[in-house]
């Protein structure tokens, strides 16, 4: 899967973590920035990701800032996107089963060190349950 990843200086580090589990893990990842803990603004890389996925350059995107919170907002500006902040496995299932979600949003001084990997594998193995589920994505869309 190609999955578009982007953070801000706040995010960095995790980023970059994220980024070798993914490659790790067979996905081929097209990293959007941001470079270093140099202090930067995270609507920049939020559109790239966004845009990424929704001109189907990016199957997936992974963001990553300081509680998750503007970067999923900004995210989610861009058409199709449903960008969610996720804090643990359980979270990202149900982002995915209920919402297809199409981008994880990771708050890196909130989620835990030991719930990122069960985090990201929860959000990239688990499928859209479709049905009613379906129905609502419909209506936010």
């Amino acid at each position: 899967m190609i999955v578009a990843i982007g953070a801000d200086h706040a995010g960095f580090e995790l980023k970059e973590c994220v980024k070798q589990y993914l490659a790790s893990r067979g996905h081929s990842v097209s990293d959007m920035g941001t470079e270093s803990t140099e202090s930067t603004d995270y609507p920049l890389y939020a559109f790239r990701v966004a845009e990424a996925v929704r001109d189907g350059k990016a199957e997936r995107g992974v963001l990553v800032c300081d509680s998750g919170n503007g970067i999923a907002i900004a995210a989610n500006k861009v058409e199709s996107i449903r960008a969610v902040i996720c804090v643990n496995a359980k979270h990202a299932e149900l982002s995915r089963r209920h919402n297809d979600a199409n981008v994880l949003v990771l708050g890196s001084a909130f989620i835990a060190p030991g719930d990122v990997v069960p985090t990201l594998e929860a959000w990239f193995q688990s499928p859209f349950d479709g049905g009613r589920h379906a129905r609502r994505v419909g209506q936010i869309t």
